[in-house]
């Protein structure tokens, strides 16, 4: 029998601790994109190195999102979440004082693994401890902190690195982190996992290699085309991906339930949310970039000129909670979708040398606020009437699917954005406000800016679709009830 979910202060307790470490996680990510140019001149880096700052991370958080909601589910989703928290505070403090780029990369892939296990518990948490009537509105509030952690996180880093310095990015987790961890400890409930099946762990390993290749080729084909070695790859990639596929399907306990991917209204909703979250992060990466590379400014100056979106996307996700209880989610995350899109295709139409700074504001509001409507609604369809013992495994695959759109973003845009560029200028990606490109270096990553976010508007445009054939899909044929209406009939084989 399930057990019953309490309302009440302690429930927004949960809420509110789960909200406080998922901020630092994605406000540390955010913050770092503004300091990127500082640490490729501190280090001496080139655009491949520096980019993989970012990449290391989100690479090895997406590999282990399923594993660590499968550990979750197997022992204490309270502990495993309380690790997670206390290895990032350290990895955080080990950062800022780095001696090499091969070390930080290092710090950070390890930080990537504290993320995964916060990240695969923290909605799972919160949707064991809430009603299911309340379910809309808690997920409001968190994802609503979420919104706004990563689209602030460049104004606050641009600050940091420029005032006090790039390792005060790092440092800053430590006493937020502390903070969680204290409370986390003190208000979140012991919940024994209900499985006990072992762990996939060669699954795992397939699943890792897959999406370090798959990284590899966009960011090499997009920069430089497809060159007999991507032949290898793409062919490595593919094998890795067939060996993935045998080991969950003829594996005891798989990874990921391939009955999971037989239910095409998850499927859909969850490449929608990779699709969205491509959209929404490369945007930030690509205007903190345009601002410093094109405009001329400083990086503090560039946060702050990305900060409307952000301002806006703080209340476009609790709007999103507040209106999913009165239309299906389902529709509310369909047209947040298509304003993101709009947004882009605004963005890509707009930017130039000499662009009003309001119409690139228009462009920006337009993704934050889209996108913060959609990834609440989005979330609470895939979420809403999953098995207590079952959330840590369909949170994880959900989140593999979104942060597949976070690790992929960082890798086609700056290739893409540098694309344009002779190669031995294409440094100049990440040139600080003392290294400025000249007229002609401008110009090409002009073209290639427009060219990146050409292709995020186009991939949010396909994420609408997506929602649309996943509300097609659906066993009725429509879109799942309002939250407290009735229960979601969004993914029937979970």
């Amino acid at each position: 029998m399930p057990r019953r979910r309490p309302d009440g202060p302690r429930t927004w307790h949960v809420v509110g601790t789960v909200s406080l470490g998922t901020v630092m996680l994605l406000l540390s990510g955010s913050a770092l994109n503004l300091a990127l140019p500082l640490l490729a001149e501190h280090y001496r880096a080139g655009s491949v190195a520096t980019t993989w700052i970012v990449l290391g991370f989100t690479l090895t958080q997406t590999s282990l999102l399923v594993v660590s909601g499968r550990v979750a589910d197997r022992f204490d989703r309270r502990l495993v979440y309380l690790v997670g928290i206390a290895l990032f505070v350290a990895t955080s403090l080990g950062a800022g004082w780095a001696g090499s780029m091969g070390l930080l990369i290092g710090l950070r892939v390890l930080q990537g693994v504290a993320a995964a296990l916060v990240m695969a518990n923290g909605t799972a948490l919160i949707a064991a401890a809430v009603p299911p009537e309340r379910l809309s509105q808690s997920m409001g509030v968190y994802l609503g902190i979420m919104a706004a952690a990563p689209l602030l996180g460049p104004s606050l880093g641009g600050y940091l690195a420029e005032n006090v310095g790039w390792q005060w990015v790092f440092w800053l987790n430590v006493p937020v982190g502390l903070a969680a961890l204290l409370w986390g400890a003190l208000v979140l409930p012991r919940v024994k996992g209900a499985r006990r099946d072992p762990v996939d762990l060669p699954g795992a390993a397939l699943l890792t290699g897959w999406l370090g290749l798959l990284v590899l080729l966009v960011s090499r084909t997009a920069s430089g085309g497809f060159e007999p070695v991507d032949g290898l790859v793409l062919a490595l990639m593919l094998l890795l991906l067939a060996g993935f596929a045998a080991r969950q399907r003829f594996a005891r306990v798989p990874l990921i339930d391939p009955a999971l991917f037989r239910d095409r209204p998850f499927v859909f909703n969850g490449a929608a949310s990779a699709l969205g979250a491509m959209g929404w992060i490369g945007e930030v990466f690509l205007m903190a970039l345009y601002f410093q590379n094109v405009y001329g400014l400083t990086t503090a100056q560039a946060g702050l000129a990305v900060l409307p979106g952000p301002l806006i996307g703080v209340a476009a996700a609790p709007l999103s909670g507040f209106l999913g209880r009165r239309f299906a989610p389902g529709l509310v995350a369909r047209y947040g979708i298509a304003t993101a899109a709009a947004g882009l295709a605004l963005l890509a139409a707009a930017v130039g040398r000499d662009t009003p700074y309001a119409v690139l504001a228009v462009g920006m509001v337009l993704v934050s606020a889209g996108n913060g409507v959609f990834y609440t609604a989005n979330t609470t369809v895939i979420m809403t009437g999953v098995p207590e013992e079952r959330l840590g495994l369909v949170n994880g695959v959900r989140l593999t699917l979104h942060s597949l759109g976070l690790v992929l973003a960082p890798a086609l845009c700056a290739a893409l954005a540098a694309s344009r560029l002779p190669a031995p200028d294409r440094h100049l990606l990440y040139a600080s406000a003392a290294h400025q490109p000249g007229a002609e270096a401008v110009d090409a990553l002009v073209a290639g800016y427009r060219l990146g976010l050409s292709a995020l508007a186009a991939t949010a445009t396909l994420a609408v679709v997506l929602t649309v054939a996943a509300a097609r899909s659906a066993p009725d044929r429509r879109d799942p009830a309002p939250a407290g209406k009735g229960v979601p009939q969004n993914t029937g084989s979970l």
